[in-house]
C-alpha cells in the first residue's frame, strides 16, 4: 500500500481518538457551571479531575489560540448554535474533516481533486455551523412573539419579571426555552439584569429582541407599565413573521431556481469527469481550461449573488 495512504490513515485514526476521547471527558451538571461561571475557588483536587479529563489535543489548540480574535469570533458562533465545543475542538474536526476528504479522493485515484476535497473538509464544518446557528436564530425569531404573549399575560397575572421569563423556559420549545433558562439560572445566580440580558442578545443576535430588552431597561429605570409595552412589541413582531413568511412562499420559486443553476454545472461536471475523466482531463491540465474554470466559477458566483439579492426582500 502507498506510505502516504498509511501516514494519513494513521494521522486521522490517532485524531478520532483525541477527539473522542476529549468530547467524551468533557465536564457536566454542577461542574460545568462551575467552569462556564469562571470559579476561581475550586478545590485543588477537583481541578486535578478536570485537568485528567480535558482533551490533549483540544486544550493545547485552545491555549495556542487563546485572546486571537478569530478564536473568540469563532466562539460565539459556537454558542449561538448551541454546540458545546471548545474551539480547539472544533479546529481540531475541521482537520481532520479535510484530512479524511484528500484521502477519499486520493484513494479513488483522483487526485486533481485532493485539494478539492481538503477544502470542501475545511468549509463544511463552518458551513454546518453557520446552518445551524441561522437555523437556530429564525427558530427563536418566530417563537418571540408566541412568548412575548405568554409574558404579557403573566405579568398581568401579578408575576414578576423574571417568573414570567421562567414561564417562557418551562412553557415553550427550544431554542427560546433553552435561552431564557439561561437568563433565568444567571439572574438566581446573582448576575446583573443588564449582564444577563448582554448575554442573550451576544447567543441571539436579534433586532426583535433587542428591542424587548430595550423596552424592558427602560421600564426598570423609569417605570411604567411593561405588560402594554410588551403586547404591543409582541403584535408588531408577529405581523413581521406573518409577512415574511408571505414573502418567502412568494419567492420560494426564484430561490429554488438560483440553487439549481448554481449547483448544476458542479454537479454536471463531477459526473462527466468520472464517467470520461479523459473528456474533462483537457480541463485541468491546459492553461487556457483553468483560465475557463475561473471565469465560470467568478460568473456562477455573480449570478447566484444578484438572484440572491432579487429575491431577498427586508422588512
Amino acid at each position: 500500500m502507498n506510505p502516504i495512504v498509511i501516514i494519513g490513515g494513521v494521522v486521522v485514526l490517532i485524531s478520532v481518538i483525541l477527539l473522542v476521547g476529549g468530547l467524551s471527558g468533557r465536564p457536566a451538571g454542577q461542574e460545568l457551571v462551575e467552569e462556564r461561571l469562571g470559579d476561581t475557588e475550586k478545590q485543588p483536587k477537583q481541578k486535578e479531575k478536570k485537568g485528567k479529563r480535558e482533551s490533549v489535543v483540544g486544550a493545547a489548540v485552545d491555549r495556542a489560540v487563546a485572546g486571537r480574535g478569530f478564536a473568540q469570533n469563532l466562539s460565539t458562533q459556537l454558542a449561538r448554535a448551541n454546540l458545546k465545543w471548545t474551539v480547539g475542538e472544533f479546529l481540531v474536526m475541521t482537520v481532520l474533516f479535510s484530512t479524511v476528504a484528500g484521502l477519499v479522493f486520493f484513494l479513488l485515484n483522483r487526485i486533481i481533486f485532493v485539494p478539492i476535497g481538503v477544502l470542501a473538509g475545511f468549509f463544511l464544518p463552518r458551513i454546518y455551523l453557520s446552518m445551524r446557528k441561522n437555523k437556530r436564530l429564525k427558530l427563536f425569531n418566530d417563537q418571540l412573539g408566541d412568548a412575548l404573549n405568554l409574558m404579557v399575560n403573566s405579568l398581568r397575572a401579578g408575576y414578576s419579571t423574571m417568573q414570567a421569563m421562567e414561564v417562557i423556559s418551562n412553557e415553550m420549545p427550544v431554542p427560546i426555552s433553552e435561552e431564557f433558562g439561561r437568563v433565568v439560572m444567571e439572574l438566581q445566580l446573582g448576575v446583573p439584569f443588564d449582564t444577563a440580558m448582554a448575554n442573550l442578545i451576544r447567543r441571539m443576535p436579534s433586532a426583535d429582541m433587542d428591542l424587548v430588552i430595550t423596552a424592558m431597561s427602560v421600564q426598570r429605570e423609569v417605570g411604567g407599565n411593561l405588560a402594554e409595552v410588551l403586547d404591543a412589541i409582541s403584535f408588531t413582531i408577529r405581523e413581521r413573521v406573518r409577512i415574511k413568511g408571505e414573502i418567502k412562499a412568494m419567492t420560494a420559486q426564484g430561490r429554488i431556481t438560483g440553487y439549481v443553476i448554481t449547483a448544476l454545472p458542479f454537479a454536471l461536471a463531477g459526473l462527466i469527469y468520472m464517467i470520461t475523466p479523459d473528456f474533462m482531463g483537457g480541463l485541468f491540465t491546459d492553461s487556457c481550461g483553468w483560465v475557463m474554470i475561473i471565469v465560470s466559477i467568478i460568473m456562477i458566483g455573480l449570478g447566484y449573488f444578484v438572484i440572491n439579492k432579487i429575491v431577498s426582500i427586508e422588512v
